[in-house]
């Protein structure tokens, strides 16, 4: 992080044209923001706003909640929920942690979450994920009840492929599978009365973004299928209908 200032940003105009993506499909979604990005680009997350979009919390530094104490991870989430918050104008209700971090070994996560005055969390993987994932979690929305109070949780979704649990609608997942297939498993998690959720970095839109120096398989996850992500996003959008998730779960 210490570098992040002296790195080419890209994420301007990566970000502006996922919302105008969203625009012309008209599509509201959640925005989640690395506090430290909303800092910097303030104006991203007004334009957010402006356009109906929900802003929400990816914590200040985009750290592994596994590689942070509750201390560490209580200011991390605190201070980005008051920068967005600074900036928006609006309350910031949800925090998603990075590459799904959570998991049994620390569900203190949630315990702080409360303590910094989420409303729902995101972060989930109901699965085996690279940072962690809770294989036997619940896939649909639920309630989590700790001693300080319940939070809404929207985990990712998974659906079984095979008899294997598998993610075929955000990042590295959404470029790997070709679109017949994330489609179709689309709508078969809607026919079981779940909602999808689908996610993209804006770094996935923009298959000329300069390549870092990486493992293969670190490389491979990175940069597979970058060309192919916004006619995914264009055809997912035309196809379903869409929610922000505190318009889920504050329907009018």
């Amino acid at each position: 992080m210490s570098h992040w200032n002296e790195l080419p940003s890209r994420v301007e105009r990566n970000f502006l044209r996922l919302l105008e993506i969203a625009d012309q499909f008209n599509v509201r979604c959640t925005c989640f923001f690395v506090g430290w990005i909303a800092r910097r680009y303030p104006d991203l997350v007004r334009t957010a706003i402006a356009q109906g979009h929900e802003v929400a919390s990816h914590g200040w530094a985009h750290q592994l909640a596994s590689s942070m104490t509750p201390r560490e991870f209580y200011q991390d989430a605190k201070l980005a929920k008051d920068v967005i918050e600074q900036i928006s104008g609006s309350r910031v209700l949800g925090y998603r942690s990075a590459g799904f971090s959570v998991s049994p070994d620390n569900s203190w996560v949630f315990d702080e979450l409360l303590h910094a005055d989420y409303i729902y969390d995101a972060s989930l993987f109901p699965a085996v994920c690279a940072h962690g994932g809770w294989a036997d979690a619940n896939r649909a929305p639920h309630q989590i009840e700790r001693p300080g109070g319940v939070l809404a949780e929207f985990p990712m979704t998974i659906e079984n492929l095979l008899g294997r649990p598998l993610c075929f609608f955000g990042g590295g997942y959404l470029r790997l599978f070709p679109l017949r297939l994330i489609d179709r498993m689309a709508r078969r998690v809607l026919s079981q009365k779940r909602p999808v959720i689908f996610y993209v970095h804006p770094r996935e839109i923009d298959p000329d973004q300069p390549r870092l120096e990486m493992s293969r398989l670190r490389s491979l996850k990175t940069y597979i299928n970058l060309t192919t992500t916004e006619a995914k996003i264009r055809h997912l959008m035309k196809s379903f209908q869409y929610s922000t998730l505190s318009d889920f779960l504050l329907p009018n």
